[in-house]
């Protein structure tokens, strides 16, 4: 007789053991990192914008899983509709007839791209990128694919090839024959574009590391060139899309711009079931899909599983009934104008920036020479240290997870679920004051904590 499966008690049994677990089975450098930046907490359970530990004290998440958690965790609606189609038992995945919920998502997503026609399910941004690099250079007939400088695609081998980060490229060559050129350089692009062998240009509208925005007019005067040398524009909007910068997607800031494949994930998953799509033109899959030797020339094994679809479908329904895009546009612009506000009254403070929910704190060398001297000495042991030191207190002293943007940037980068309000944003722009005041005044505490930093960074190098 099979002994049941009781996943409360597995958890009660051995839930202590997570970071010890994790260390001897996973990745062995993740524990270290979070016992020694003091990240290793254990959080009990989450609702909405919102952490709370075994001792009831509530965390406020400004980060939503790298930008996972659009709605927060646990919105009933998604819940409600993942026990619902694991209720209904469906025949999914038998591969061999076309379920319902796959058409009806990819309906529901074209609406908010009106100049698309099809979509490709898939599991991860990654894979989304796979797809749009693979379509792109099937429809096109070249080989060659443009990336921005600093960018971030995901790491498998293909996305990995329009990587902008050599952190991440290190080691893992040979890559595909791909090429940056600078974000909003428009003549870089066209000077690529006249060798004849481009077959498309894959940008971030925003991009997440050091979240910088492409220029005005970039986007529409990219596509033009793209088009006119018969090259593809790909929006990568893993991060930006749905409803993350104030507008659907982020191409969408500027006018007449229509790319023609679109990678979307993260948020569309509700933050439960796995699910990427890349939209693309009608003509663009019709070749891939030219014939009946080719139905299955690109496909996943769980892409359009009924579960994904579910959790797609009841996001896209929650975004149009709690207009979680305007909340995202109007609460984004709050939380980024009592930022900025801040700038003249802090010396280490130097930009905000980025657009709706999606903003960029970055600091800089300050003025005073007391500042100045161990603003030089956290630089010379690792660029990047001062951010780490204020996202560290924000953690410990005031119960807020933030991220700073890449390796060695001093920017940390805000990407919180969606559904925050105006309390959220006043305790965020508190929490951060306090520590600006702490870091402006010499206070002991945050600065002893650099050294510890600091003498990690010197026994890594």
């Amino acid at each position: 007789m099979t002994k049941e499966f009781d996943l409360g008690a597995l958890l009660a049994e051995r839930g202590a053991e997570r970071y010890e677990l994790h260390g001897r089975h996973l990745n062995p450098q993740l524990p270290r990192m979070l016992h020694t930046i003091g990240f290793d907490k254990v959080y009990e359970r989450a609702e909405g914008a919102h952490f709370w530990d075994a001792d009831g004290n509530d965390y406020l998440d400004m980060l939503a899983g790298f930008g996972v958690m659009g709605l927060g965790r646990h919105h009933p609606v998604v819940r409600k509709a993942l026990h619902d189609v694991l209720d209904a038992q469906l025949a999914d995945l038998t591969r061999f007839d076309c379920q319902p919920l796959p058409g009806l998502l990819a309906e529901k997503l074209l609406t908010h791209s009106p100049h698309l026609d099809r979509v490709f399910f898939g599991n991860s941004g990654t894979e989304a990128v796979e797809t749009a690099l693979k379509f792109a250079r099937y429809a096109s007939g070249k080989p060659r694919v443009l990336y921005c400088d600093h960018a971030f695609h995901g790491l498998t081998t293909g996305s990995l090839s329009v990587n902008g980060e050599d952190g991440f490229r290190d080691g893992f060559a040979p890559l595909l024959p791909d090429t940056p050129v600078p974000l909003g350089d428009l003549d870089a692009l066209a000077r690529e574009l006249k060798r004849g062998d481009v077959a498309a240009l894959i940008v971030e509208p925003i991009q997440g590391k050091g979240v910088h925005a492409a220029p005005p007019g970039y986007l529409r005067a990219a596509q033009e060139l793209l088009h006119r040398h018969k090259a593809l524009l790909i929006a990568d909007e893993v991060q930006t899309g749905l409803g993350r910068t104030g507008d659907f997607y982020a191409y969408q800031h500027e006018e007449g711009v229509e790319p023609d494949l679109v990678c979307v994930a993260k948020a569309l998953s509700g933050g439960y079931v796995p699910v990427s799509a890349t939209l693309g033109r009608d003509w663009i899959f019709k070749k891939v899909y030219s014939s009946l030797d080719r139905v299955l020339v690109h496909s996943a094994s769980f892409g359009s599983n009924a579960q994904a679809m579910a959790a797609g479908l009841a996001v896209l329904s929650v975004m149009e009934q709690e207009q979680i895009v305007a909340n995202a546009r109007v609460t984004g612009e709050r939380l980024k104008s009592r930022l900025a506000a801040l700038i003249d009254k802090y010396e280490l403070l130097a930009d905000v920036r980025g657009r709706g929910l999606m903003i960029g704190i970055e600091f800089g060398r300050p003025r005073s020479l007391k500042l100045r001297s161990r603003w030089t000495m956290l630089q010379a042991a690792r660029k990047g240290l001062f951010a780490q030191m204020v996202v560290v207190p924000l953690l410990q002293r005031h119960r807020i997870l933030t991220q700073v943007s890449g390796d060695h940037l001093e920017v940390i980068k805000l990407i919180p679920p969606l559904v925050i309000d105006e309390a959220d944003v006043d305790r965020f722009v508190d929490a951060f004051t306090a520590v600006m005041d702490d870091a402006h005044s010499g206070g002991t505490l945050m600065w002893d904590f650099g050294k510890t930093l600091m003498k990690q960074a010197v026994a890594n190098r």
